[in-house]
């Protein structure tokens, strides 16, 4: 099926947090690597997921949500930061699906019992930012969560620990490896309106990356 055709059918606008595996992209370990992911669109049959990576038409996957859990599929369309995922599962594990996506929407449309806490992470709306290394090399990522100092990211890079870079206008270090990506820490600390207009930048070159980022802890 097509996104276009996918767009009229009824389906849950949800954004479920998880990460998939694709063929053929293996870590220094020869491990298959893990990318974190997230939905925007979702039904019983398919989905459409946001992506650092967006592989193949045709590619099969391997692929968990926080919310749904362990899902196999394919690709079967492709569009920019993101692709349609068919799902493959029994009919007894889709009518399960599906009653869970029935009670997420009602969810959604209560808000008596939606999380009302304040946390100091967030997930910006447009997830997908511009990497920019120190040697003025850029690489496109997707950002898992951030906060004022610091963002979690994933993407075809992994850079080693102690990495300057910059990730849209923001300057910062790689300071942790994540199971499906890696964190940095920025050299300030910013307003969330400032941040999200510096992240959403895509700069051509930082010639500063590499000096400011030493002042990181």
């Amino acid at each position: 099926m097509s996104v276009e055709k996918f767009l009229k059918q009824r389906a849950v606008k949800i954004t479920v947090d998880g990460s998939y595996m694709l063929p053929n992209w293996y870590d220094a370990q020869g491990r298959l690597r893990s990318f974190a992911c997230r939905t925007t669109r979702v039904s019983p049959f398919r989905m459409i997921v946001d992506v650092p990576v967006v592989g193949k038409v045709g590619d099969r996957l391997t692929s968990y949500f926080e919310e749904f859990g362990k899902f196999e599929g394919r690709i079967t369309e492709t569009m920019s930061g993101s692709f349609l995922y068919e799902l493959e599962m029994t009919h007894a594990m889709r009518e399960k699906f599906a009653d869970k996506l029935t009670w997420i929407e009602k969810k959604q449309k209560d808000p008596s019992i939606r999380d009302a806490r304040n946390s100091p992470r967030f997930i910006p709306a447009a997830p997908h930012a511009m990497l920019t290394l120190a040697d003025g090399s850029m690489q496109s990522c997707f950002i898992i969560d951030m906060s004022l100092s610091g963002a979690a990211v994933s993407s075809a890079a992994q850079p080693p620990l102690g990495t300057p870079l910059a990730i849209g206008a923001c300057v910062g270090r790689v300071v942790r490896h994540l199971p499906s990506g890696f964190a940095i820490k920025f050299v300030e600390t910013y307003k969330q309106n400032d941040l999200l207009r510096l992240i959403a930048r895509k700069t051509k070159e930082l010639q500063t990356v590499s000096a400011a980022a030493d002042t990181v802890a």
